[in-house]
């Protein structure tokens, strides 16, 4: 008889009597009315859109909030008067008033933040990516089992009931057969974020230190200091770690059942096109996976169809979600829905979901006051691998050269994924009036990796491996806790 999984759990309802949780015996679960003291690390944008969320669910109080920018947190204090502030986020952890923090700072404090939270006996919810590198992402699952604390990422479309409804039909009642292939979309426009001729001055109510963490003191060219730093490699991970790690997410869980952690290889390229600014991460992006059984390519794009246009470009199946590619038709996903249709195009079954952000959030209360991490919906090691992708289809853009037809012809996909994808990338970018080959695109060798280690391997390896790790500032390391 096989040992029962993560998903085995969430399924059947069984919590009491399970399997231990880190060695130990399940400490009895809390009762409803006992409540959660919750404190929130970062008060942006996404850091309020959480606090409401939480705000609602029975047995839960908003006891603290941290920013670095006195003006975010002067918003969220606005909302939620009873809560203590700080701005050093050290003095938030050191608070006994606080059980549990939720980190919605950007992308490059995840981890720093969550091994501080969960060293000082905190539970700790954080958004997605979970990790900036790769490295970091590693010494943050060893910190949970460190400290033997909850830990939850911010991919909540796991939560979603439909997930199950999508899995039971494609992996036990197999309606649409072996599943051949698979596409990833992510089509969402943006803007340019500006380019300065002088660095940027920071606010006077930004403690610009705090703010900066483990990140470089690098001067900054776009306009504004807040949500743009996901463009930027010091601080963020482009549209692959924004809303990339969401679909691979839902791939990984859905078509692969989370058996496949990292892929074996690697191809991707892109560039940064028809915006002269100050960004540094690509707005057209394409990665090939090789997963070691099904082949899997995504494609990331953040510029219109065209000069003229204000619209995304045409693409197969959702525009941020993925396509399963099956015997017997394809299954197409997106948060919140999923349609399946036979080989001839006709709609054979609708599963309709809730985003599963209210779930999520539950969830992870849940395991808290029971004091269970096997009911995590994405657990820290979860959330690392499906990172993960992310961050090895950002390395892949990071290491590579000038785009060449020779060097995509390098990917054997007798599935013609591939293709069709370059194919879609190439006629976007004629429209702008850019070649492929045009040195504003690149792309990266066959890189190998080796899951286990979670390295690269192999002929490329030196050149790709540098990118596994940062540079972090004096003050701001990220322990090392797991070689």
């Amino acid at each position: 008889m096989r040992s029962l999984t993560r998903r085995d759990f969430v399924r059947t309802g069984i919590t009491a009597g399970a399997a231990m949780a880190w060695g130990a015996p399940m400490l009895s679960a809390a009762q409803p009315n006992e409540t959660i003291r919750l404190g929130f690390i970062s008060c942006g944008g996404r850091g309020r859109q959480l606090m409401g969320s939480f705000a609602k669910l029975p047995g839960v109080t908003i006891a603290g909030l941290n920013d670095p920018d006195l003006v975010q947190m002067g918003r969220a204090h606005q909302a939620y008067p009873d809560a203590k502030t700080w701005v050093d986020v050290r003095e938030m952890l050191d608070d006994p008033g606080i059980d549990a923090v939720v980190i919605a700072a950007p992308n490059h404090w995840h981890c720093l933040a969550s091994i501080w939270a969960m060293e000082a006996g905190k539970d700790v919810y954080v958004e997605k990516p979970l990790s900036h590198s790769q490295w970091e992402g590693l010494q943050t699952v060893a910190a949970v089992e460190k400290y033997k604390k909850i830990c939850q990422v911010g991919t909540q479309q796991r939560s979603d009931p439909m997930q199950a409804e999508i899995q039971r039909f494609l992996h036990e009642e197999r309606a649409l057969g072996k599943i051949l292939s698979a596409r990833v979309n992510r089509y969402g426009v943006r803007g340019s974020i500006g380019k300065r001729s002088t660095p940027l001055p920071i606010p006077e109510d930004v403690n610009y230190d705090l703010w900066l963490g483990p990140a470089q003191d690098e001067p900054i060219y776009r306009n504004s200091l807040q949500y743009d730093w996901h463009w930027v490699w010091n601080t963020g991970s482009g549209e692959m770690g924004n809303w990339g790690v969401h679909v691979l997410d839902d791939l990984r869980n859905n078509v692969f059942l989370d058996k496949v952690t990292l892929p074996v290889r690697i191809l991707g390229g892109g560039g940064r096109v028809v915006w002269d600014d100050a960004g540094e991460t690509p707005n057209v992006h394409f990665v090939y996976f090789d997963t070691g059984s099904i082949p899997v390519v995504i494609g990331l794009t953040n510029i219109t169809a065209g000069p003229d246009s204000k619209s995304n470009p045409k693409h197969p199946g959702p525009g941020s979600g993925y396509i399963a590619y099956c015997e017997g038709g394809r299954l197409e996903g997106q948060r919140g829905r999923a349609q399946a249709f036979d080989r001839a195009g006709k709609l054979i079954r609708e599963f309709r979901g809730s985003g599963g952000n209210t779930e999520h959030h539950q969830n992870f209360l849940d395991a808290v006051r029971r004091r269970d991490p096997s009911i995590l919906m994405s657990d820290a090691k979860v959330g690392h691998d499906s990172t993960g992708w992310c961050n090895l289809a950002n390395i892949a853009f990071q290491a590579g050269a000038a785009f060449s037809t020779a060097g995509a012809a390098r990917v054997q996909d007798p599935s013609g994924q591939w293709r069709g994808l370059l194919r879609d990338k190439q006629q976007l970018l004629a429209a702008h009036g850019i070649p492929m080959t045009s040195e504003q695109i690149r792309l990266s060798p066959m890189l190998e990796i080796d899951p286990e280690t979670e390295k690269f391997v192999g002929e490329h390896a030196e050149a790709a491996n540098r990118f596994l790790k940062r540079e972090y500032r004096k003050g701001y390391e990220v322990p090392e806790l797991v070689g």
